[in-house]
């Protein structure tokens, strides 16, 4: 077992056959998740206006000659940022994983990826626009549907996320190394999870709730493809190397375990993204280091963990009926998983007293202290209060 920096090498590995694929493995998967998860969420969006827990609403929209051309160019300019950056990043992800924050705000990119997304906007809003009379001043009330609000939401979630990816990695920086410059504080490589989640989700209730949608539900419709999306990107993470492994290995494999391939007890990523620790012997070209030591593959762990909860999650869904269980389930079972997995993951540490618990590690405590109380208070606390009154 070895890692795959580009499609290209897992392809070969697979079939034994060379294609010249310029995507990197990691980008790969991370788009899988988005649309993977696009799909879940849509999914329940549907199910639950089905079932009258969300509603379609009616707008007025203004339609004339003019405001349609600003419209489509408007469009347009932000299909092309969007496939000239989220695009550009996946087709050349080995500049954007060494310095995402510097790629984000360069002229780096791919303009053609930029201008087919910018086509693709254009003719959206076109033919949406097209069934709208002509005329000028036309006042036309439309019915949405809040399935058709997953554009919107997936981009004020990628946007926000973003912002919180980052926002939460310079904390960790912070920590690590203190203030030694603004330029090594906001252009650091780094981006963390939890706050890509946080302001993600933040973005997604801001949303569900402009369009009148009540909270436990827009909670309850997210909570299954977050854990899906999570569990679709350790793959990348797996397969390409990206440094999100675990602690070295010092443990002897139990006999109980033999079935077990090695890599899946101690791996040291030979030929890692990243092209960390020692090189490899009589290898030649871009990606020829591994670690001199095994170390817990642990994003493959959690692509197995996260995927089993997602089909746990989604097998149990249609049976809860009191709204934000889904939700308050997720955060004890994502809360969980991670504050585990933290202990055999290298991350930074904050010392409280005599306890080391890293970032992520004190967020899943408030994760699934937060969960539980929110059981209780759906299920003991609450239905107390009903019966009194």
């Amino acid at each position: 077992m070895r890692c795959f920096p580009t499609i290209s090498d897992l392809f070969e590995y697979l079939f034994h056959i060379h294609i010249a694929i310029p995507i990197q493995t990691f980008g790969f998967f991370v788009a899988m998740a988005f649309i993977l998860a696009y799909q879940a969420f849509r999914s329940e969006l549907k199910r639950k206006e089905r079932e009258g827990d969300i509603h379609a609403f009616k707008r007025e929209v203004v339609v004339n000659q003019s405001s349609l051309l600003i419209e489509l160019c408007l469009n347009g300019l932000l299909g092309f940022l969007l496939g000239f950056k989220i695009l550009g990043a996946l087709l050349n992800y080995e500049a954007f994983k060494v310095d995402p924050a510097k790629y984000i705000f360069s002229l780096q990119g791919s303009i053609i990826a930029g201008l087919l997304c910018a086509l693709a906007y254009i003719y959206w809003i076109y033919k949406d626009r097209k069934k709208v009379s002509s005329q000028n001043n036309t006042v036309t009330a439309e019915t949405v549907h809040p399935y058709q609000l997953m554009g919107k939401i997936v981009f004020y979630a990628g946007f926000w996320g973003f912002i919180g990816a980052k926002l939460f990695d310079m904390i960790d920086y912070l920590y690590q190394h203190g203030f030694t410059s603004l330029h090594d504080l906001v252009f650091s490589s780094g981006v963390t999870y939890y706050g890509g989640f946080l302001f993600g989700m933040l973005a997604y209730f801001y949303v569900g709730l402009r369009n009148n949608m009540k909270l436990p539900f827009i909670a309850d419709m997210g909570a299954p493809g977050i854990m899906l999306a999570y569990a679709i990107g350790r793959i990348g993470c797996q397969l390409s190397g990206d440094g999100d492994w675990g602690i070295v290995n010092t443990h002897i494999k139990p006999n109980w375990l033999r079935w077990l391939p090695d890599w899946m007890w101690a791996f040291n990523f030979p030929h890692n993204i990243i092209n960390q620790d020692t090189r490899i012997p009589d290898c030649y070209g871009s990606y020829c280091y591994q670690l001199s030591r095994g170390v817990y593959p642990t994003s493959f762990y959690e692509t197995v963990i996260c995927m089993l909860l997602f089909i746990f999650l989604w097998m149990i869904r249609k049976r809860l009926t009191v709204p934000a269980t889904m939700s308050y389930i997720y955060l004890i079972l994502s809360g969980t998983e991670r504050y585990f997995i933290e202990n055999i993951r290298i991350n930074p540490r904050y010392h409280l007293g005599s306890i080391s618990l890293s970032q992520a590690q004190i967020i899943s405590i408030g994760m699934v202290l937060v969960g539980i109380g929110g059981i209780v208070y759906l299920y003991l606390i609450k239905p107390k209060r009903y019966t009194l009154t």
